[in-house]
């Protein structure tokens, strides 16, 4: 399968690291123009009071206001269940389209149901500005960019492909940290394994940029590395591990795993685009389900 790589597009990305999640979000900038698009996003959040802050997203828009950029993108490289997304916060701010991978609409149906969602939620990704498939191509400023279609962690999953600059999302870590989980519904070791391979026949060059790393062994935070790197020293799936030796790891690793602090109210939020529920009359309000994850 071919895509339509342009190495010779080198986008300028400036990272943002929020500490409470180990997320990494991205404002990666056309290199001709003053536009640019920002990568996973972080609503701030303290789930024990129940209090919403924005100071993650505050921290890219005043960037991207100071560096006088054009917002044209709001991308979600999936439906996160370890932080809430600030996409619609941001975009009354600045503007731009909200996207996502158009196999939100299975992630929206099955938590729909768990959720015990009523009938006014819509399940058709008709919250998200634009659904991505495989392949698909839009643009920022004059950057041509592409999706590529990534399950396996969750259904929805998608490496967004910006010149020689890739936002994998949680497809992959830093070759110490290896991969994302894949025991979440709808997730799957062996599609995780397809994708990632997919990710690695991308040119050699092409710079990786992860959404989450957490500091394995006591190093320091890190989030950018390539191709190349991840093929060879990646801990789960490089130097050639085959796909059942990566399904048998995968599958014995997760079941020892914790649910992330942040699932219940992150899959609320991120299947809506990043807004918050409402209860009947209209006040916010998130739902635990018991014995339902």
């Amino acid at each position: 399968m071919t895509y339509p790589v342009d190495m010779t597009v080198s986008p300028e990305v400036s990272a943002h690291f929020d500490e409470a999640t180990n997320t990494i979000s991205y404002i990666v900038k056309d290199p001709a123009s003053d536009h640019c698009a920002i990568i996973d996003s972080v609503m701030d959040i303290d789930y024990a009071a129940g209090r919403i802050t924005y100071d993650h997203a505050d921290a890219l828009i005043a960037e991207i206001e100071a560096r006088g950029l054009t917002l044209d993108w709001i991308i979600e490289t999936h439906v996160h269940a370890d932080h809430l997304s600030a996409a619609p916060y941001i975009q009354q701010k600045l503007g731009g389209r909200i996207g996502v991978g158009e196999k939100i609409m299975v992630v929206q149906e099955t938590f729909g149901k768990i959720f015990n969602e009523g009938t006014e939620f819509q399940r058709d990704g008709s919250q998200f500005d634009a659904l991505f498939r495989d392949k698909d191509t839009y643009r920022v400023g004059e950057m041509t960019c592409f999706a590529i279609y990534t399950p396996g962690h969750t259904p929805a999953c998608m490496v967004h492909v910006m010149g020689d600059a890739a936002f994998v999302g949680d497809t992959l870590f830093m070759p110490d940290g290896g991969s994302a989980r894949a025991d979440f519904p709808g997730g799957d070791a062996g599609q995780l394994y397809d994708s990632i391979q997919k990710v690695l026949t991308l040119p050699d060059d092409m710079r990786l940029f992860m959404c989450h790393d957490y500091g394995p062994n006591g190093r320091d935070i890190q989030w950018q590395t390539t191709v190349a790197e991840e093929r060879a020293h990646n801990i789960h799936v490089g130097g050639g591990k085959t796909r059942e030796e990566f399904i048998k790891f995968r599958t014995e690793r997760d079941a020892q795993l914790a649910v992330p602090k942040l699932i219940i109210p992150s899959l609320q939020v991120n299947m809506r685009a990043g807004a918050l529920p409402r209860d009947k009359d209209g006040n916010l309000m998130l739902k635990v389900p018991v014995n339902g994850i």
